[in-house]
């Protein structure tokens, strides 16, 4: 067996559903998979003692789940008063239409697309629900319109596909940039030094309980994955498919289309800077 604590960012192993944080409880929706790990996080946040509460993730469009939260944050005596999108794929956004109609509540999101109501979210801002404060924090890279909130009470930031439970995520090219996804995580990482940020609350696998060791392994890891595709270049390699067989050799093959992906977002990057 692995010793859990010695893995990136000190993950708690099981994913289930249940408290995660003073502040912050994990329902876990049925769809798993290799992109989705156990499925996918949703995150029900509240204050302690109110009665209001606020959902980052609804999830896909699973009527059992979505009626699952409902009936989560009501066992908790609480309402739901707020729905927020940390991006717009599917597996975290396709079931906001549907969870507004069983709550009444606005979705609010960076991609106006994706928002029921008039009100969208922008770096910086404090959204506040019941006592609760969430900062939204812009870290596009994995998709453009990614966002993390900051939940300061709990020292947590909740991550979407930013940073994952367990393994790494893809940059979706071409409306992920990795350009823009490194300095997304040095943006974490700053929480992590400035801000007391100790806990990432991700959309998919385990609470990560050492949030600057997962972001330097992040960063890390990026680095040399950078590294081998630049290398993959000067050894002839001359399609993202070619640099996938090379680089993603030791990877499950039914990953190669999304780390196709990555590596389209790398090869860009790379000619951006004269690097290939």
């Amino acid at each position: 067996m692995s010793d859990v604590a010695a893995l990136p960012g000190q993950p708690r192993g099981v994913v289930a559903s249940g408290p995660a944080t003073a502040r912050a409880v994990n329902v876990l929706a049925p769809n798993p998979s290799a992109m989705t790990l156990d499925g996918t996080n949703t995150w029900l946040l509240s204050e302690p003692g109110s009665d209001l509460a606020v959902v980052v993730d609804p999830g896909p469009l699973d009527e059992g789940h979505l009626s699952g939260v409902v009936a989560t944050a009501e066992r908790l005596g609480k309402r739901v008063a707020l729905t927020l999108l940390t991006h717009g794929h599917p597996d975290h956004a396709e079931g906001a239409g549907r969870f507004a109609e069983l709550t009444g509540t606005p979705v609010r999101a960076l991609d106006p697309a994706l928002r029921l109501g008039d009100e969208g979210l922008g770096a910086g801002e404090v959204v506040t629900v019941g006592g609760l404060e969430l900062r939204v924090v812009p870290t596009p890279g994995h998709t453009s319109d990614s966002l993390s909130f900051h939940l300061p009470a709990d020292g947590a930031v909740l991550t979407g596909d930013t940073v994952l439970g367990r393994g790494t995520t893809m940059v979706a090219h071409p409306d992920g940039r990795l350009g823009e996804y490194l300095d997304s995580l040095r943006r974490l990482r700053s929480l992590t030094v400035d801000d007391g940020v100790r806990t990432v609350l991700p959309g998919h696998g385990p609470v990560l309980e050492d949030a600057q060791g997962a972001l330097e392994f992040y960063l890390a890891h990026r680095a040399a994955r950078l590294a081998q595709v630049a290398a993959a270049v000067a050894a002839g390699c001359r399609t993202s498919a070619e640099v996938v067989a090379r680089v993603y050799a030791d990877v499950d093959r039914s990953l190669w289309p999304a780390a196709e992906l990555s590596v389209r977002a790398q090869l860009e990057y790379l000619r951006e800077r004269g690097g290939s």
